[in-house]
């Protein structure tokens, strides 16, 4: 049926009402801003990532990392019979992580032992303290620790009749390591004397353990050193790294007398270096000292714990110091990140002294080659040959 006049005016009236509207909403739409296109999914940080982000949230500066990185740290104890840790050897554990090692490796001086007259309720309480503030974490890190005995934890020193002094002191050390509750997660080559000398491997790193907690290393654990590092095991790896408590030279004020360091340093070296034996590591002299003598690299590795000491040589400040290292494999090589334990600061290595002019021998830096001395340095009280 045809619309009339009226109806076809309405519908007319409305069209254009409808044709208005398209209109307008068609413009509003024109002008809003074109959405942003979505952002391509972000790729999940590598292991190196995460960690240089957790470091750098915490304003630390996160090393470039080697094949392998071991962490190191040493001389945590306080007074005798303590405890109590100092706050940096909590911080510096709480933090391990972060670095994310494949090892952490202590110096020694893990409690505050070497007293006649502590009982061994008293020496039990020490070790329960190291557990709660250091081994403890590390474990529930699942980051193995490698260590050695030092002459706070259970002294090698003997008696006159060839007894051990400090024997209860030594038998609950050995008696909290050999706790299966305490393993450290270490992949041993030879346990035959843990936990005072031991052998392990890591990432194709072998790792000899010396009894170096008096300035003498008995004769029949030196034929046990030499075989060690004869062995097709130690051989086959790509590096060899050496650790105890004692240092072969002194590096401290208060540590370059007989008895504070190792007893015929230079043959022990010839040992070392005979095997390819890349650093030795050590503790007790309470400075960080990154040196070498002859062919071997020498690591004095600091303290965290108390009583920090000054070095021979020059006047670098008094620091308390966790050392990062990473090692290249290919090339046999190792490269320090140390921190200081206070600020978190990395140490400038330029800031130590060049030399430190032990009793027994010129320890270089470790970036300083005899030809750059002067020859005020070369002709201090110790020379080589001399």
């Amino acid at each position: 049926m045809p619309f009339t006049r009226r109806e076809m005016l309405r519908l007319l009236g409305l069209a254009g009402i409808s044709g208005i509207s398209a209109c307008i909403q068609q413009r509003a739409t024109s002008q809003l801003p074109a959405p942003a296109p979505s952002a391509p999914p972000s790729a999940s940080p590598t292991p190196a990532e995460a960690v240089a982000n957790r470091l750098a949230q915490q304003g630390i500066f996160a090393p470039p990392r080697g094949d392998a990185r071991i962490v190191v740290i040493s001389d945590l104890n306080s007074q005798y019979g303590s405890t109590d840790y100092e706050p940096e050897v909590d911080r510096m554990i709480a933090l391990v992580p972060d670095w994310q090692p494949d090892l952490v490796l202590c110096g020694g001086d893990m409690v505050a032992g070497q007293k006649p007259s502590l009982t061994q309720s008293q020496i039990q309480a020490m070790w329960n303290a190291f557990d709660q503030h250091v081994s403890a974490p590390l474990r529930q890190a699942n980051i193995p620790f490698g260590f050695m005995v030092g002459n706070h934890d259970a002294s090698g020193a003997r008696s006159l009749n060839g007894g051990f002094l400090f024997a209860q002191e030594r038998d609950l050390a050995a008696a909290y390591w050999n706790n299966p509750r305490h393993n450290p997660g270490l992949q041993f080559v030879d346990r035959a004397g843990y936990p005072f000398y031991y052998s392990f491997q890591q990432n194709d790193i072998f790792f000899l353990v010396w009894d170096a907690s008096t300035a003498q290393i008995p004769a029949e654990q030196l034929t046990w050193v030499e075989r060690s590092l004869a062995s097709s095991s130690a051989q086959a790896a790509k590096l060899r790294i050496a650790i105890g408590h004692l240092p072969l030279y002194a590096v401290a004020i208060g540590r370059d007398e007989p008895g504070e360091y190792l007893d015929g340093a230079d043959r022990l070296r010839a040992l070392l270096e005979k095997y390819r034996v890349h650093t030795y590591i050590s503790g007790h002299d309470h400075a960080y000292f990154p040196g070498y003598v002859g062919e071997l690299q020498l690591l004095h590795c600091g303290i965290l714990g108390g009583g920090v000491r000054q070095l021979l040589n020059g006047n670098s400040p008094l620091m308390k110091t966790i050392t990062v290292i990473d090692v290249n494999l290919n090339e046999a090589d190792t490269t320090y990140t140390t921190y200081d334990a206070k600020t978190l600061q990395v140490v400038n290595q330029r800031s130590l002294p060049r030399l430190i002019d032990s009793p027994t021998a010129k320890i270089l830096r470790r970036d300083v080659q005899w030809a750059d001395l002067t020859t005020a340095e070369k002709a201090s009280r110790y020379a080589p040959g001399a």
